[in-house]
């Protein structure tokens, strides 16, 4: 028969592409809902003041052209609107794509059903495809995965976001006016279910199954898939686990799926009490906490409470007393499993020979590790257990006393399983790859060894006291060549013969009474040696790696393993070379990555690249956070050493008195310095050890984290920095101004000196990095200040400033400013005001109005220079051209409203022009034309006053800013022009 997975098997390729296209959507809706716009939210009062009368949930359907109406009657709301749309519509889109593919999958799968039935593909029928092995697993997986993109879309983007995103989408777009959009069908799947992923929301009624059920599927499919599922082992995983008490662990994933499908038919869950208990007692009698996809855990007494016959034949598994079977055994095999993961671990046990004579009782240990690994992790998971639940609080306390739970003990199991799986996997492969080279060498000797001794008994060759005997000598030739004979490729019969020939060996030995000559009976017990070898090298199969690979799976830990994430930080601050043993914990996790991926990969699809990159980009973004614990200790060091260099170490003079040298020596705050440093060095020591490793398609490498690491650090000091620096009280008299950029200069000088001081410890480009990621906050925050004055928003993931490894932190806004630099501005402009200052542009100096005392000069901006360097300065600029266009802006807007629509004022400003024409001869009664054309125009005049005050305040501060950068330009050439020559006089 057809494999049913070649490629010219349409009925097989196009269950494939929907199961292929099912995984690519779940992963493109995990990494949608990390980008929801936090409007749509509607959480703070602002934002509900600000978008409620635009943003719209279904209601809006009931009657949209009073919705419409409402929007147009209000110019201002008409205005908000565009703004709207013009910032949110590619987000939206790509949301409203993501859940057309939901409906636009389901729709497949029906039409796939429908195919088979009509006999669309020859030979083919239900039945048939879920006979075979691969039709029956794609065909579970297909419900399955649908089953899970509507948990995953109800958990991560809730119904209310969905819903106002399906009404912005369908006001804004011209898709919805197409024949073929299927926008109505959308909104009914993805309408509100009233789900709430918040803890302690109260969970709708007919939860998730009426959810389930809003587009219809085959009941006949449906039912065929839970039989199977119920009677089968779909993937053959029971042989991996021989072990009995090993069997729901076998059948987890399959468990998993049921638990999803079986919403589909929820009648079973109500009243089928014998399948549910058949179900029970062979998936779940030791377990009720599962990961249903990528670690998405579900507590299975809390999901099947409102079900009678799921809740009843799940009592005997949730019942105290096996409760506390299941802690207790799980308890003693953690200990004993440990114990035995140790033990192998230490140095030189782990040999070829101790490996391949013990695979049965390495490959047990291993299982045994990661099955209570597995149930401790799930079942004692703060996520699966409503902490508003009497039963399921009871039930987790009593777990945790009997399973004598340490997190502590448990992530140093996982971390010694993790080591010891990898060390066992990286020798397979090398024996794998050296299998046959190995077992042609030891043919090759045991040959060479036979032939020898046949020489011996010739008589040729002389021996020690062996006489000549034809016989052994055309025996000895024979064997010779039945060694040679033997065929790698059929391994049965080559496996077969090589213990015939080590048992004639042994017999010739006591027949021939040859063990009287030591050298004969060494070659005899040499050629066995190797003939032993040769069984064992043979015996060295692939499968030993798949029991591995199945065995290791850590899937269900995807969002468990968050929790130990302060443990992993806290063993890595204490002892830095953890970092290589957590590799192969990283290494363990990745392999989480074969379940979204397989599908794809059989189906050669294009979305295989971006669903590798989003989970390699998820795993690469946690050993990040994990390993971000060594750059903030060696900040927290540095700081230290700062304080000491700065407050406590006297610089040491150039001439010093011999008597004086005791003083400057000071020998206990270099000795600190110097203790740092080390621990500094260890830290960078530490990370390095890690060794360039491939996580998913992603490759870290260790010395790039670590610089990455060490500019998160950077950035999150400096930024936070600036936001506390640089916040004033506008009633404070003088300015808080020059004080605090005095104070933020010396801070950020701080942070200078010790980026000079590390970058030779940790092998750095330190000055590099300072000039680079301080430029890239300011830019930024230049950037969103400036996002007030535009229409279309630059949001973050379109900033070129912003970065997902290197984030730039966003603060809560103190006042009408966004971020520090415009605080600053602000500042700079109260300060500076036209109303209470003048400005004297001889002495480049503003000067108050009243006490005549001097406000400022062109030292703030030299402070400013100092402080925040070029870039700082041209950020200033760059938000003075933006508050200068929109105070012109508003001028004229106002003119058009004030003027071009005011018939009196247009006549007396014609009357006059006529008056005063033409414009080079002196003006007739100039007093009285004036004074009567502004007192008919009294009303313009003190907008048109303060417009004119602002855009000039501005342009002065402005001309500084010019002067400062000029200055600063200049001062940096006559420097560099010293240098060069300097450089020419003396480099010779």
């Amino acid at each position: 028969m057809l494999d049913f997975l070649a490629e010219n098997n349409l009925c097989g390729q196009a269950i494939l592409r929907i199961v292929s296209c099912g995984n690519a959507i779940i992963a493109e809706l995990l990494r949608l809902s990390e980008f929801i716009p936090a409007v749509f939210r509607l959480k703070d009062r602002a934002d509900q003041q600000k978008y409620g009368d635009i943003i719209f949930d279904f209601s809006y359907f009931k009657g949209p052209e009073l919705w419409e109406s409402k929007l147009e009657a209000k110019p201002e709301l008409q205005d908000l609107d565009e703004e709207f749309r013009e910032n949110n519509t590619e987000i939206v889109t790509r949301f409203y794509l993501a859940f057309q593919s939901v409906h636009k999958y389901i729709v497949d799968l029906n039409r796939y059903l429908d195919d088979l039935n009509e006999g669309v593909y020859i030979q083919q029928t239900l039945e048939t495809v879920l006979l075979n092995e691969d039709g029956k697993q794609l065909l579970c997986e297909a419900l399955y995965l649908y089953g899970v993109m509507l948990l995953v879309i109800d958990q991560k983007i809730e119904g209310e976001i969905r819903e106002r995103m399906l009404v912005s989408y369908y006001r804004y777009s011209a898709a919805r006016s197409s024949a073929d959009s299927n926008m109505d069908d959308i909104c009914k799947l993805l309408r509100s279910t009233g789900y709430s992923s918040q803890p302690g929301a109260k969970r709708p009624p007919s939860y998730p199954d009426s959810y389930f059920q809003r587009v219809p599927i085959n009941e006949t499919f449906i039912s065929m898939v839970i039989g199977r599922l119920r009677s089968d082992d779909i993937y053959n995983q029971v042989s991996a686990y021989p072990l009995p008490e090993h069997r729901s662990t076998a059948l987890a994933n399959q468990a998993a799926m049921l638990y999803v499908i079986l919403y589909f038919e929820p009648s079973i869950l109500h009243t089928h009490q014998a399948k549910m208990r058949e179900i029970v007692d062979k998936y779940f009698p030791d377990n009720w906490v599962i990961s249903i996809y990528m670690g998405i855990t579900v507590n299975l007494a809390d999901a099947w409470e409102p079900y009678k016959a799921a809740k009843t034949a799940l009592n005997n598994t949730l019942d105290l007393s096996n409760v506390r079977e299941q802690a207790s055994r799980y308890a003693t095999v953690s200990e004993r499993a440990h114990a035995q993961a140790q033990q192998f671990l230490k140095e030189g046990c782990l040999r070829e020979d101790l490996v391949l004579d013990n695979i049965p009782r390495l490959l047990n240990c291993l299982r045994d590790c990661n099955v209570t690994i597995r149930w401790l992790m799930l079942h004692t998971a703060d996520s699966a257990c409503d902490p508003n639940n009497k039963r399921l609080r009871q039930i987790k306390d009593q777990i945790l006393t009997d399973s004598r739970y340490n997190p502590k003990i448990l992530f140093q199991l996982l971390l010694d399983t993790a080591q010891f799986e990898f060390i066992l996997k990286e020798m397979f492969k090398q024996m794998l790859s050296e299998k046959q080279a190995k077992w042609e060498h030891y043919k090759k000797e045991g040959s060479e060894r036979m032939t020898e001794l046949a020489d011996v008994f010739s008589g040729v060759k002389p021996l020690t006291r062996v006489e000549k005997n034809e016989n052994l000598q055309a025996w000895f030739r024979e064997i010779s060549k039945q060694i040679l004979s033997l065929n790698y490729d059929d391994s049965t019969a080559a496996g077969r013969k090589t213990v015939q020939l080590i048992q004639a060996l042994e017999e010739v030995q006591e027949f021939h009474q040859l063990e009287s000559n030591l050298q004969v009976c060494q070659f005899l017990a040499d050629t066995r040696k190797f003939l032993h070898q040769m069984i064992r090298t043979i015996n060295i199969k692939e499968e030993v790696l798949i029991t591995m690979q199945i065995v290791g799976d850590l899937s269900f830990a995807w969002q468990l393993i968050d929790s130990f994430t302060s443990i992993m930080q806290e063993s890595i601050r204490v002892n830095p070379s953890m970092v290589t043993k957590l590799r192969a914990t990283f290494l363990k996790l990745a392999s989480a990555l074969d379940l979204p991926l397989l599908r794809i990969n059989q189906a050669n699809s294009p979305d295989l690249l971006s669903v590798s990159q989003y989970y390699s980009g998820e795993l690469v973004s946690y050993v990040r956070k994990v390993l971000q614990i060594i750059p903030e200790s060696m900040f927290t060091s540095l700081l230290k050493i700062i304080k000491l260099q700065t407050h406590d170490i006297i610089e040491v003079p150039t001439r010093l008195d011999k008597d004086k040298l005791r003083d400057y020596a000071q020998l206990g705050p270099r000795y600190e310095v110097a203790k740092l440093t080390h621990a500094i060095s260890i830290f960078t020591e530490g990370i390095l050890m890690m060794k360039t490793t491939l996580v998913g398609i992603i490759k870290v490498d260790p010395k790039q984290l670590l610089e990455d690491g060490i500019r998160k650090e950077l950035v999150k000091r400096v930024a936070f920095a600036l936001h506390r620096g640089l916040i004033f009280n506008p009633r404070a008299k003088p300015s808080e101004l020059m004080p605090k950029l005095k104070e933020l200069g010396a801070t950020m000088d701080g942070f200078h000196r010790s980026f000079e001081y590390i970058q030779d410890y940790v092998n750095i480009y330190g000055l590099k990095i300072w000039q680079e990621e301080v430029s890239r906050i300011i830019n930024y925050n230049v950037e969103q200040e400036c996002n007030n004055f535009l229409r279309t928003k630059i949001q973050d993931w379109q900033s070129m400033y912003q970065s997902t490894h290197i984030p730039i932190p966003k603060f809560t806004p103190v006042d009408e400013s966004v971020t520090f630099i415009g605080r600053l501005c602000r500042e700079i402009l109260r300060i500076t005001d036209p109303k209470m200052t003048c400005h004297i542009d001889q002495l480049n100096t503003w000067y108050d109005m009243k006490t005549h005392q001097e406000v400022t000069s062109s030292r703030l901006f030299s402070e400013i220079q100092n402080t925040l360097g070029t870039f700082g300065l041209n950020g200033l600029d760059r938000l003075l051209c933006f508050m200068i266009v929109k105070e012109l802006q508003n001028f004229l807007s106002m003119f058009q409203k004030i003027i071009l629509r005011d018939r009196t004022v247009q006549d007396t400003l014609k009357t006059l022009m006529n008056a005063i024409s033409p414009l080079k001869s002196i003006v007739a009664n100039s007093n009285k034309i004036y004074f009567s054309a502004i007192a008919k125009t009294q009303k313009i005049w003190t907008a048109y006053l303060e417009a004119i005050m602002k855009v000039g305040q501005m342009q002065i501060l402005r001309q500084q800013i010019a002067n400062e950068l000029n200055y600063s330009c200049r001062f940096d050439s006559k420097h560099l022009a010293a240098a060069l020559e300097n450089l020419n006089k003396y480099g010779n």
